[in-house]
């Protein structure tokens, strides 16, 4: 295989900027332990695939809207006596269900569900990738710009309101930048894998960081790899590219956890 292929090239570089995006996202997921919020804001991308189809608007611009309205209705939604994994459980798989039923509606448009369910980042086109790296470098220098601040609400959100930090406000960037990833990721992974390329490489990288941004780092290192290694291997062995992209990093995550388990032995 060459990556001079046209095609290829373009999976490729799709795929690095949903890393770009992803992974230091992926770190605040972590250390927040919000696996389950990323899961219900990507689970209804779908909803958004189906509404933009209907108004004829931009699929992007239309995941990002649903996809946001998810994500700050969860956050709403925590503190107010709901069991916060029962609330995100219900949210994330009633989003996919309405999702799945209002495009089974759509008629005279012919949609491909497995495409937005577990992404084509094969058929990536040169308009796609300019989407995918604004967003990409949309979210990472949102990232940048609040870090800081973000991980001071993080870490400490007492500490942060001490330090003049709003954590509700760090939140909403967050929500922000979770919703433009899976915006941007839906052509790449899809629905049901975004959620793998947010926490994936984050965990694989924490045993081997020092500091929160050297696991930021590593994390986007790790996914880069992913990608890379994800593409050549489904063109290889014929298999769908996104799940062989979660495949290869769930690999890299054992095998992090192998050597740090090593590593502590010795």
């Amino acid at each position: 295989m060459s990556l001079l292929d046209d095609f290829m090239m373009r999976a490729v570089l799709a795929g690095l900027g949903l890393a770009v995006a992803a992974a230091p996202l992926g770190c605040f997921v972590v250390w927040r332990r919000m696996a389950y919020f990323g899961d219900a804001t990507a689970h209804a991308a779908i909803l958004g695939v189906a509404l933009s189809l209907t108004f004829s608007v931009s699929i992007f611009g239309g995941v990002m809207v649903v996809a946001l309205a998810m994500a700050l209705t969860v956050s709403s939604l925590g503190g107010r006596g709901f069991a916060m994994d029962t609330m995100l459980g219900v949210l994330a798989h009633s989003a996919l269900a309405f999702g799945l039923v209002a495009a089974s509606f759509l008629t005279g448009i012919r949609i491909d569900l497995m495409a937005y369910l577990f992404g084509d980042i094969l058929a990536v086109m040169p308009g796609d990738l300019a989407v995918i790296w604004t967003g990409a470098v949309l979210v990472a220098g949102l990232i940048a710009w609040r870090w800081s601040a973000l991980l001071t609400a993080t870490l400490n959100p007492d500490l942060a309101r001490a330090e003049g930090v709003n954590p509700e406000r760090e939140q909403l960037v967050l929500t922000l930048a979770l919703a433009i990833t899976v915006a941007v990721a839906i052509k790449v992974v899809g629905a049901l894998l975004i959620t793998a390329m947010l926490i994936i490489p984050a965990a694989a990288a924490r045993p081997f960081s020092r500091s929160p941004l050297q696991m930021a780092l590593l994390a986007m290192v790790l996914a880069a790899w992913a990608v890379i290694g994800g593409v050549r291997a489904s063109y290889s062995f014929d298999t769908p590219t996104g799940p062989t992209i979660v495949c290869v990093v769930a690999v890299l995550f054992t095998l992090s956890l192998s050597v740090s388990r090593m590593v502590r032995q010795h």
